[in-house]
Formats: structure tokens, C-alpha cells, sequence
């Protein structure tokens, strides 16, 4: 290979590096390394130091390891300018081509993420030796040239530029089993030399990388979700009684009890007294209470006002109305008249809201349970009246 095909080799890697537009991390992407450096030759080689260049194309097997397919070239000039008097050779008739193909993993620490990343790698090929001079190969009678093998060893950093553009910066030793190069030209030529079969040279390296793939999507975010806030005992009623957590005190009372604004059973008492009747009212056919009441009428409305009251608090109580009259006349009278009194209470409630499904019974007793005596006028006035039971 002549200078400028190593020139066009440089300016390759310069402009692919350049060029990159693809993270050069991401998990499973192919991608080209061009790189440029120096080979630093073994001192038994007899060489000066040359331009050393190369590409690559590698994929990350994981997060932290790459493996690269390396093209690699660099030619050697002899320093033994006795050779080029003795035989009349030009300056430019004294190199030797050297052209690796070969394998090569890194290993790269710290998260991918990182901008700097160190890393060590390792490597294995083969190495074409070749006479570059066609006065070597023809004018001196030569054509020397083989394949021998190598290893690579070495370590580096790689810079992430951007998410699309990395640097990399490597030192590595190359051990060339050569047994092609100036050894068997000096020997061809009548020269004595002491044959070697191996160089270690040193390689000194800078590349861009350019990744063929797409990048990666960030993994996304989950947002943690604050557990909902435990809700506040004024709001729960476990039992269901109308009495928040917070204020009930028995807790644990049975579905339908009538409870107290604590929590606890109450036993309701709707009581009718003060609402008595006047002699033989009402009539059959009477329905307007009012008239029918004993004076000062008023206090007996509002007495029944208060017993609707306490229906509408406790909505799910039920009552029986009863009649009662006092002991003047028939039972057979007194019995009509008495289911006649709790029939016009009961329709005084129905038509204030109280919904007519919440009276179970309306029952006349007559004469037969006095609350007071009947040789008086004020005992069997008191006697004259309606009471309300509550069905608990």
C-alpha cells in the first residue's frame, strides 16, 4: 500500500468521526471507529516510528462490553541508510507494509451514561509483513511476504461528547509473531543478522466513534404515586347509624337501631299527654281535630307538632296509635269512640308528612285502661285521650 492510500486511510477516520450522529452506547448498536496514532516499533526491529491508522467496526454485547472487526495499516522505513548507498536505492525504496486484520473487546467502567469512561481491551489478528519497495521485491530478486499472528493488549478512556459523539484515546503493547521483515531482507541480500520471531510494538491511538444505530429511548419515569391520605374519622360511619367514627361510642350497633347522636341505643318516647278530648268528640264523621280537642286547644297542637318533629328525626321508627275514653256510657260506645280518636291523630299526622306506612296500627281500648280516675271530673277528662307507641 503506497503513502497516499494511508493518507486517504487518516483522512477516513477524520471524517467519519466528524460525521457521527449516533450514540455511540446504546445496548446492541452497531458502529464504525475510525482511529489515527502512531505504531512505536520494537528497537530490534531496525525501524523509525511510523503513522499508524485504522478502523474499526464493533457492537456493544452489553453495557460495559464491545467488541470490535479492525482494519489496520502501517509501513515501516529501515534506518540502515547503508543499505540504500550500498545499493543505490532511493529514499523511498526502504519500507515495509504491515497489514493486521483482527479482533478485539473492551471493557468499559462506570455507567453508560458517564461522559468519561476507562477502559481495558484485548485483541487478536494476523499481521501481512510485505516488501514495499519494488526494488526490493524485483531488483534485489525478494518476495518476501506472509501472514504471521498477534496480540493486542491494552487500556484507554473514551469521552461521551455529546449523546451522539464519543472520543477515544488508547495505549496498547502489540506482540508481532513477524518473521518476514528485515531479517530475511538483510540475509538475502548477504547480510548476517540475528533472526527474530516476534516484535513488541507499541500503539498509540485516537478515534472517533460513529454509531449505525438509533438511540435508545430513555427508560421512562415512574412517578411514585403518594398513597391515598387515610380518611378522617368524621367521615366514616362503620356501622352505619348516622353517627360518624369520631362521635360514636358504640360502634358496633345492629343494622336499624334507633340511636342516640353518641352512637348508643335510645329508646325513642313520643309522649301525647296533654292532648285529651272533649265529652263524646269526635263524631262519627268528624275529621277536623282542632274542634275536637279539649281547650286550651293550641297547647294540644303543639304537642303533635312535636310528636311529628320526633317522627321526621328518627325516619325509620314505626308507631301504633291507641284510643282511649273514659268510663261514661257503653263499652260498646266507648269502644267506636276511642278507635274514632286515634283515627283523626293518625290523619293529623299523615297529612303534616308523616308518610302513612310508618302507623302499623290505629286501635281503640274504650274504657278499659284509665290513667286516672273516673269518679272525677278531672280524672276522666285526663282519661280522654290518644297515646303513640313507638316500635323499637
Amino acid at each position: 500500500m503506497k503513502r497516499n492510500a494511508l493518507s486517504a486511510l487518516i483522512a477516513l477516520a477524520l471524517v467519519g468521526g466528524g460525521v457521527a450522529t449516533a450514540n455511540a452506547q446504546d445496548f446492541g448498536n452497531w458502529y464504525i471507529a475510525p482511529r489515527i496514532g502512531a505504531a512505536i516499533p520494537d528497537s530490534n526491529r531496525k525501524v523509525d516510528a511510523a503513522v499508524w491508522g485504522g478502523v474499526g467496526v464493533g457492537v456493544w454485547v452489553n453495557p460495559n462490553l464491545a467488541v470490535d472487526f479492525e482494519y489496520t495499516i502501517n509501513n515501516y522505513d529501515f534506518k540502515d541508510d547503508s543499505w540504500r548507498v550500498q545499493q543505490s536505492w532511493d529514499h523511498g525504496d526502504k519500507q515495509w507494509e504491515n497489514v493486521g486484520l483482527g479482533v478485539s473487546a473492551r471493557w468499559f467502567f462506570g455507567d453508560q451514561g458517564s461522559q468519561w469512561r476507562p477502559y481495558v481491551m484485548a485483541g487478536l489478528g494476523a499481521m501481512r509483513h510485505a516488501a514495499y519497495s519494488g526494488v526490493l521485491t524485483s531488483g534485489a530478486g525478494l518476495n518476501n511476504d506472509g501472514w504471521d499472528p498477534f496480540a493486542t493488549i491494552g487500556g484507554g478512556i473514551q469521552y461521551n461528547m455529546s449523546e451522539r459523539v464519543a472520543l477515544r484515546g488508547e495505549i496498547a503493547a502489540r506482540y508481532d509473531h513477524d518473521n518476514n521483515t528485515m531479517a530475511n531482507v538483510g540475509e538475502s541480500l548477504g547480510y548476517t543478522f540475528k533472526r527474530r520471531n516476534g516484535f513488541t510494538d507499541g500503539i498509540v491511538s485516537v478515534g472517533l466513534v460513529y454509531n449505525f444505530g438509533t438511540a435508545a429511548a430513555p427508560a421512562p419515569v415512574e412517578t411514585p404515586v403518594a398513597p391515598p391520605a387515610a380518611p378522617d374519622c368524621h367521615q366514616l360511619d362503620d356501622d352505619h347509624d348516622g353517627v360518624n367514627n369520631c362521635d360514636d361510642r358504640c360502634p358496633d350497633t345492629p343494622a336499624g337501631t334507633i340511636v342516640g347522636p353518641d352512637g348508643c341505643p335510645q329508646k325513642v318516647v313520643i309522649d301525647l299527654r296533654g292532648v285529651n278530648f272533649k265529652f263524646d268528640r269526635p263524631k262519627k264523621g268528624e275529621h277536623n281535630i282542632e274542634p275536637t280537642l279539649q281547650v286550651p286547644t293550641a297547647d294540644s297542637i303543639a304537642i303533635l307538632d312535636q310528636a311529628i318533629d320526633a317522627l321526621n328525626r328518627y325516619p325509620e321508627i314505626k308507631v301504633e296509635l291507641d284510643g282511649h275514653t273514659d268510663s261514661v256510657g257503653t263499652d260498646q260506645y266507648n269502644q267506636g269512640l276511642s278507635e274514632r280518636r286515634a283515627q283523626i291523630v293518625a290523619d293529623y299526622l299523615t297529612s303534616h308528612g308523616v308518610d302513612s306506612s310508618r302507623i302499623v296500627a290505629v286501635k281503640g281500648f274504650g274504657e278499659s285502661q284509665p290513667i286516672d280516675t273516673n269518679a272525677t271530673k278531672e280524672g276522666r277528662a285526663r282519661n280522654r285521650r290518644t297515646e303513640i307507641k313507638v316500635e323499637q
